[in-house]
Parts: C-alpha cells; structure tokens; sequence
C-alpha cells in the first residue's frame, strides 16, 4: 500500500519560516516524482514544488520561487518543502502527492497524502 504523510505544519507569523516533510512508502521512490500542492480556503488546489527523485529535478510555482526550496533524501525516502518569508497568502493545507513526472496537472497525480495545515499570521 502506497502511503504519503506529510508532516510540519503549523502557525507562523509573517516573514517566518516552516519545514515539510513527505515521508513516501510502498512505492519505488528512487522513480517517483513528489509534487507538493496547496489549497487555500475558497480555492483550486494548486501546485507549489517538484522534484524527480531519480535527477534531482526541480520546479516551482511562480508564487513561491526564490522562497520556497523543495529537497529530497532517498535514504529516507522523504522530501522536504523549506518555506522562507512566508505571507499570510501561504495559509493552505499542502499534499504532497506522488507522479510520474513534474507536472501540476492533479489528473497526472498517482498517489497523495491526506495533507497539513499551514497558517501565516499577519
């Protein structure tokens, strides 16, 4: 059974910083693909970061480059979501998800985790 628990949520005021874990398992990860999206109240899932286990790929959304930094140990088969100056904006509750390739299409999505509150204070 494939299992995706995400981890690290919380409450931070404005300008703080946050760290997600995806702990993946039942799945090949080393060929796994881990996107993380978000979804804010009142609006569409969207996605914020990739990464292909297998290069090292990366990719983000507009909202969050040059803030948010994804990283992946295959040791410990868990990818991280770094999350600097964070904006009340931020506030969503963020899946990870397992696919294929990097994209932000949740059509393409295998696999998510049943997701973590993150809450910015202003």
């Amino acid at each position: 059974e494939v299992q995706l628990v995400e981890s690290g949520g919380g409450l931070v005021q404005t300008g703080g910083s946050l760290r997600l874990s995806c702990l993946a398992s039942g799945l090949t990860f080393d060929d796994t693909t881990i996107v993380w999206f978000r979804q804010a109240p009142g609006k569409e899932r969207a996605g914020v970061a990739c990464i292909s286990s297998s290069n090292g790929y990366t990719y983000y959304g507009s909202a969050v480059k040059g803030r948010f930094a994804i990283s992946s140990d295959n040791a410990k088969r868990t990818v991280y979501l770094q999350m600097n100056s964070l904006k009340p904006e931020d506030t969503a509750v963020y899946y990870c998800a397992a696919a294929m390739r990097c994209y932000f299409s949740e059509p393409l999505i295998d696999y998510w985790g049943q997701g973590t509150q993150v809450t910015v204070s202003s």
